[in-house]
């Protein structure tokens, strides 16, 4: 029986095994952690992650050739495939800090996988890491290897959260980056075999190892790209009185364009983006190419631009005032169906209201109260790091409140920030809502989710996001 472990129980260590096990059953798969709450929520009902379709995937394969284990050593020992899937934070000090990435995690993963291998091994390297990491995990491999041969794959993932289970299962590709060397087309092969049972031979790539590890930060570069291409058009409608769902609906329409991430919104978040640019421009400036490093940088400034844009607008929407004020925030993930806060732009949206003294009330389906508070106090790029190396008991912002469902967040709210576009505000009762908030009442949309005409029928000041402006936001209009 083939035995694979993952080193790293997180958003993509656990839903990767799992559906690797309920499509191989004749593979035993094991997460291991050293950290014992993750791993024990792993092997309890309430997973430490909220993914669509996991839950069912995990209950049916756990026990039988699904395992969760803090003994790390044992598994990696008995393994013939181990998957690296550790954090690689952005790094904080020393030499490109604030860019490059920080291998600590990885470079410590390589040395335990040497100290305790006692037969050759497969190392897949899943996170996401820096073009020729591999040749430094080879190198620290092959100098402890006391006669074991490792062979280092790049085996990078495309999941996008909220459909996990869903890309896992229908992969648009497998990227699989190995030595082109006989031993390295071996152990392709290997790996390419386990996802044989259920990917179409097609759409199973295989590329040199630098290629794969750089795909990966060229997909999301690109993916980002979109967004804040649409982001800075969105500032041009709003200044022109153009209306960006139906620019880039049109855009969209080109077949060479398509109409994949060309909606406009507060920002992007996500563990990937904004960490995998930094990393590309940290790789540009090392290389010699400031130019390029230049052109990626502004894909970053302009996400940051349209978060403190929309700060903007609503504090001089507001009489350039939102001090005191109760401000219901709804949605504090970084997108719809996930739990996960990680470089959400509410947390910059909220902190740019709290620096002027705004109240703050805010209602997700999925993130929980403590989460919320650690975003806000906790340092940037410090989420990055394993949990037992963050705060364990965040210091409370006092004028944040947590509230329980949409009606008790903007009762007595002076305005609404939607900043996740979950499928519930759609369908939220603003009639009542208004009824119950302070006048005017404000909405800002952040997400482009609810119908502005409606809602300015009820009442509401409404800002949407690229969105040809109301009288009151031209009367009052934002500083830059």
């Amino acid at each position: 029986m083939v035995k694979i472990c993952c080193i790293g129980a997180g958003y993509v260590g656990g839903p990767t095994m799992a559906v690797i096990a309920l499509k191989c059953p004749s593979i035993e798969v094991a997460v291991v952690d050293i950290s014992v709450p993750r791993i024990t929520a792993w092997n309890s009902d309430q997973l430490p992650i909220y993914e669509p379709g996991l839950d069912e995937v995990v209950k049916q394969c756990r026990g039988k050739n699904l395992f969760f284990s803090t003994d790390v050593e044992k598994h990696v020992r008995e393994a013939d495939i181990v998957f690296v899937s550790v954090n690689t934070p952005t790094k904080t000090r020393g030499l490109g800090a604030g860019k490059a990435a920080d291998l600590t995690y990885w470079e410590s993963a390589a040395r335990m996988i040497a100290d305790v291998s006692v037969s050759d091994k497969i190392v897949v390297e899943k996170s996401t890491v820096p073009v020729r990491t591999a040749e430094a995990i080879e190198k620290i491999l092959t100098h402890n290897s006391k006669g074991i041969k490792f062979q280092i794959l790049s085996n990078p993932e495309f999941l996008a959260e909220g459909t996990a289970i869903e890309d896992l299962y229908q992969p648009d590709r497998v990227l699989i980056g190995g030595r082109e060397t006989p031993d390295g087309f071996k152990a392709v092969k290997a790996l390419k075999d386990v996802y044989a049972h259920w990917v179409p031979e097609e759409r199973i790539l295989t590329t040199n190892l630098w290629s794969a590890e750089l795909t990966k930060l060229a997909a999301n570069a690109f993916l980002a790209q979109r967004i804040s291409s649409v982001n800075a058009m969105s500032a041009l409608c709003e200044a022109t009185g153009a209306n960006v769902s139906e620019v880039s609906y049109a855009v969209g329409k080109d077949s060479r364009i398509g109409p994949k991430f060309l909606n406009s919104s507060v920002g992007f978040g996500g563990s990937c983006f904004q960490k995998d640019i930094l990393n590309l421009v940290y790789i540009c400036e090392c290389n010699g190419l400031p130019e390029v490093a230049e052109y990626w940088k502004q894909v970053i400034k302009i996400n940051d631009y349209q978060k403190t844009r929309f700060v903007n607008r609503i504090v001089s929407s507001m009489f350039n005032t939102v001090s005191n004020k109760k401000i219901a925030v709804l949605g504090f993930a970084f997108k719809k169906d996930t739990g996960d806060t990680r470089e959400t732009p509410a947390i910059d949206v909220c902190k740019g209201l709290l620096g002027d003294k705004a109240r703050i009330s805010i209602y997700d389906p999925q993130v929980t109260e403590e989460q919320i508070q650690r975003d806000l106090t906790m340092n940037k790029f410090d989420w990055d790091h394993p949990l037992h190396l963050q705060p364990m008991s965040p210091t409370t912002v006092k004028q944040v409140s947590v509230a329980w469902d949409a009606y008790a967040a903007t009762k007595d709210a002076h305005g609404i920030c939607l900043l996740t576009e979950w499928d519930e505000f759609k369908t939220l009762d603003f009639e009542r809502i208004f009824e119950n908030m302070q006048k005017p009442a404000f909405v800002f949309d952040g997400r482009n989710v609810v119908d502005a005409e409606k809602l300015r029928k009820i009442g509401f000041i409404v800002y949407s996001i690229g969105k040809p402006l109301d009288q009151w936001l031209k009367d009052m209009p934002a500083l830059a």
